[in-house]
């Protein structure tokens, strides 16, 4: 075990790959359309139904593409991962910032692109850049300080996410910017079809940033060049992969506590999803929805010390009726669409989430 004082870095914050690591995890999820994801989708013209087909392609293509993204990192290095899970993003941000609002099917196809892109974008970046992270502080400095490093990014990625939906919404409001310019004295005319494309355009820049940073790290394993080393690395990886499925097949707790979380999951995404339509059903502002994305974000650091607090002192059903009960509730009072008081089982079901066991 490497040890502060023997390392080269006394401070994991001095390793570049530490500090890099950080500013892509937040250059990559720091998304401003997310507070407006839903209608940002229907303005283009899209409907419910093809909304809800391109997130379970978006859903489908992660699964797909999880276990081959991980043993390509094994064969080309996790470097090159990210930066081709960062030109994926720019490319698939880029191509829905530009489209014209033309035709519909041709709308809906390159939207679709987008969500197969999107998939394998973040199959791609999901773990090869906590591997090559990790690798680096234990090469470089003491891995034991590797929690440290996990807080402090917990703490740039709130701050990302705050500001991200904040300004994504804002500036997704017509009337708002509007006021904004004739407050610094400014008659500036904007519409719907204009603001609409700013919260992908700011998208667009942190993806170029994430990919300059990406360019930057360094891998400190050296990919393997042999065909048949890389053969069988292909075939280890699903190897394990089937074996996992076929222990959770004869583990009934296991099996029972992967199928809540699936099913849980899948309602509470797909409400989430549709939270920014949901607003606007009661009548709130679209300026707001990113304040409101900012205080759930803020709620995230108060609710898992009650989730776990309930997870040390009670068995695993207590969370699971728990979470049932709340969400249930939350749907059942979202179903009144009362004018502005809605907002609460909104809330509700937005940070239950955290009270539900879910699959590694």
């Amino acid at each position: 075990m490497n040890t502060s004082s023997s390392a080269p870095y006394p401070s994991p914050f001095l390793i570049p790959n530490i500090r890099l690591f950080i500013a892509f995890k937040v250059l990559f999820n720091s998304r401003f359309y997310y507070p407006v994801f839903t209608i940002l989708f229907l303005d283009f013209g899209l409907t419910v139904a093809q909304f809800s087909i391109l997130n379970a392609v978006w859903a489908a293509t992660i699964v797909l593409t999880e276990v081959p993204s991980g043993a390509l990192a094994d064969i080309i290095g996790r470097k090159r991962l990210l930066v081709f899970a960062t030109f994926v993003m720019i490319f698939e941000i880029g191509i829905i910032s530009f489209i014209p609002k033309t035709n519909p099917s041709i709308i809906f196809i390159v939207f679709l692109a987008n969500r197969v892109l999107s998939g394998l974008a973040e199959a791609a970046a999901s773990g090869a850049d906590e591997a090559i992270a990790y690798d680096s502080l234990a090469a470089k400095g003491d891995r034991e300080q590797w929690g440290r490093v996990l807080e402090v990014l917990m703490r740039f990625q709130s701050i990302g996410f705050i500001v991200a939906m904040s300004i994504g919404a804002a500036i997704y409001d017509p009337d708002l910017l509007e006021k904004i310019c004739r407050f610094f004295g400014l008659t500036v005319a904007f519409s719907q079809e204009t603001t609409m494309r700013f919260p992908l355009y700011l998208t667009f820049i942190l993806a170029v940033f994430a990919f300059v940073v990406t360019l930057k790290m360094e891998d400190l394993e050296t990919a393997p060049s042999t065909a048949g080393f890389e053969t069988k690395q292909i075939r280890q990886a699903f190897s394990l992969t089937l074996k996992a499925g076929l222990w959770i097949l004869k583990t009934p707790f296991a099996l029972t506590v992967i199928l809540f979380g699936m099913l849980f999951d899948g309602i509470i995404r797909m409400i989430i999803t549709l939270s920014s339509q949901y607003y606007r059903m009661i009548e709130l502002p679209e300026s707001t929805f990113g304040i409101i994305g900012s205080f759930v974000a803020m709620l995230g650091l108060v609710i898992p010390k009650m989730a776990k607090k309930i997870t040390e002192n009670h068995p695993p059903t207590h969370a699971l009726w728990i979470t049932a009960g709340l969400t249930t509730a939350g749907l059942v009072a979202m179903s009144f669409f009362w004018p502005y008081t809605g907002l609460i089982p909104a809330l509700i079901n937005k940070r239950v989430e955290v009270y539900a066991p879910k699959p590694k």
